[in-house]
């Protein structure tokens, strides 16, 4: 999308707006003092009384003019000029300025300086996404090219086993079912990124439909499963469907949603007996396209799914350190007002 660009036509700048309102209070006791005198007296020289207030008068002038000089407009020019070199220069010039001057144009310059943070933040993730993404198609495809080619070019007078032909139509198989899982992901964190509509759902609604698709997991809900968190149903289902098939590839029987409520938020421990994730590892499970299990198709994206999703709608997600055996996540979510 581009930006709406500012219609260009003269506009005042803002210095001058406020020296010309300046001078134009500065400029009322002369012009009365000049009536006064034009009316009562004759005589055009002026008294050291008038020649006292109009000294006073151009002194306070100069002092406010100073000051507003020095509290919105060198603020304020300051701010532009960082934005520019924030344009040029990237997140290395994100930092505050020297001054401020007033209270609305230092949370004003906080609020410009969080949003550009968060626009460079995401240009980097989408940079470093795009070359993830590249990465993992261009292995799958280069695999199935590689086989076509192997059938295409298959010798007439030496021709494949039966079996070599099946072990090459596999491997195209397998590859295009591990693209079509690295599309559906995609599309997933896709659908995290933006919202979907505003909603609500609790665990308890949520149980049914993975005790359906998870047939091989216990699932039990605990605690306040009952309460509303704002989460559309859809939206839930995508973040704990993904937590449960992590926890069904990392071996595990038994998955527990532990629900407790306050005033404003809920906290879920998702939590599982499987295996766990290995301390080396820890530091890498959010991570987009990184897993334990890409021989058997995983594609390293459902916890960023999930971590975007809740992302989405104010929630947040923690993995714990597990007392015993297993993995367990902190699920934080608002509350539906």
């Amino acid at each position: 999308m581009t930006a709406p660009r500012v219609r260009t036509k003269w506009r005042p700048p803002l210095a001058l707006i406020v020296y010309a309102v300046l001078l134009a209070v500065m400029a009322l006791p002369v012009l009365i003092i000049i009536w006064f005198r034009a009316t009562e007296t004759p005589s055009i020289r002026m008294t050291p009384a008038e020649t006292g207030a109009l000294v006073v008068v151009l002194t306070l002038t100069l002092a406010v003019a100073y000051v507003l000089a020095r509290t919105i407009t060198r603020p304020i020019n300051a701010l532009i000029a960082r934005t520019e070199e924030i344009a040029r220069g990237g997140k290395a010039a994100i930092r505050p300025l020297d001054r401020y001057g007033t209270r609305e144009i230092a949370t004003l310059s906080q609020s410009f300086l969080d949003l550009a943070g968060r626009l460079v933040d995401r240009t980097e993730y989408v940079r470093s996404f795009a070359a993830h993404v590249s990465h993992e198609l261009k292995s799958p495809l280069t695999a199935i090219r590689g086989a076509a080619e192997l059938l295409r070019d298959d010798q007439t007078d030496l021709p494949m086993t039966t079996a070599q032909r099946l072990r090459f139509l596999d491997n195209i198989i397998a590859d295009a079912e591990r693209l079509d899982a690295l599309l559906s992901s995609l599309r997933e964190l896709a659908q995290a990124e933006l919202p979907m509509t505003q909603g609500e759902t609790s665990v308890e609604d949520v149980l049914p439909v993975l005790r359906k698709r998870f047939s091989g997991l216990e699932i039990f809900g605990l605690g306040d499963t009952q309460s509303t968190v704002a989460l559309p149903f859809e939206a839930a289902g995508i973040v704990f469907a993904n937590l449960a098939e992590n926890a069904v590839q990392h071996g595990a029987m038994r998955l527990e949603l532990v629900v407790a409520a306050d005033a404003r938020t809920a906290t879920i421990l998702v939590r599982d007996n499987g295996r766990g994730i290995s301390e080396g590892n820890r530091e890498r499970v959010f991570q987009p396209f990184f897993s334990t299990r890409r021989e058997q198709g995983g594609t390293g994206m459902g916890l960023d799914i999930v971590r975007t999703m809740l992302g989405s709608y104010g929630g947040t997600i923690h993995l714990r350190q597990a007392t015993g055996a297993g993995t367990e996540f902190e699920i934080i979510v608002p509350l539906t007002p």
